[in-house]
């Protein structure tokens, strides 16, 4: 990478920092580019040499969260491991998951408030539900083929494991504190698996 490309990647996280901020702070529909170039510290110009408007730049964070989200799902599953230990194994990285979303509740209430009144943030936002179901229904399944889970419906079983995580983590935004929610995802898969593992004769 050149110092020109450097600089240039420096510049573009600076703006999405900025407007993670500002959105956080005066909501989507108040935020203005000029605000957001104020708070990173640079011109318009730049602004628009990486966004192209308010819009894409609101979508570009929507998308970075949930990739990272999806890095941390497909780092955590092993080769050689069986689908219940990816479980248990995936449930210790809520404590990662939490961590990152510090501090990020009210942004993450904008993603959903804004994807009630505009149909392209409504599929980013609602699209990883069904991402995640497939992907969790697809361990379920494998875990049925290999034997270390009880046969049944792979679908509802996974919809039950998106529910939980996804109710973990907005409990965990909305009261960091109130628990060690790390362990408490564990807890909640030990209490799932218990109910879905193979029985041995």
């Amino acid at each position: 990478m050149t110092i020109q490309q450097q600089r240039a990647e420096e510049t573009r996280s600076r703006i999405l920092q900025a407007a993670e901020e500002c959105f956080a702070q005066d909501g989507y529909d108040k935020t203005s580019v000029a605000a957001i170039c104020q708070c990173a510290g640079v011109s318009k110009g730049a602004f628009y040499h990486h966004f192209t408007t308010k819009h894409e730049i609101f979508m570009a964070l929507l998308n970075r969260w949930l990739g990272g989200l999806d890095e941390q799902l497909i780092s955590s599953q092993s080769i050689q491991a069986t689908i219940p230990e990816t479980l248990r194994e995936m449930a210790g990285l809520v404590g990662g998951v939490f961590q990152a979303a510090e501090n990020r509740f009210p942004l993450f209430l904008e993603f959903w408030s804004q994807s009630v009144r505009d149909p392209e943030v409504w599929d980013i936002t609602v699209a990883p539900m069904q991402h995640y179901r497939d992907f969790f229904t697809g361990m379920i399944e494998r875990g049925i083929e290999e034997g270390s889970i009880e046969p049944g419906d792979p679908q509802t079983t996974a919809r039950v494991v998106v529910s939980l995580v996804m109710g973990l983590l907005v409990q965990g935004m909305l009261d960091p504190q109130g628990a060690d929610w790390e362990q408490v995802a564990r807890e909640g898969i030990r209490v799932l698996l218990e109910g879905m593992q193979q029985k041995k004769q």
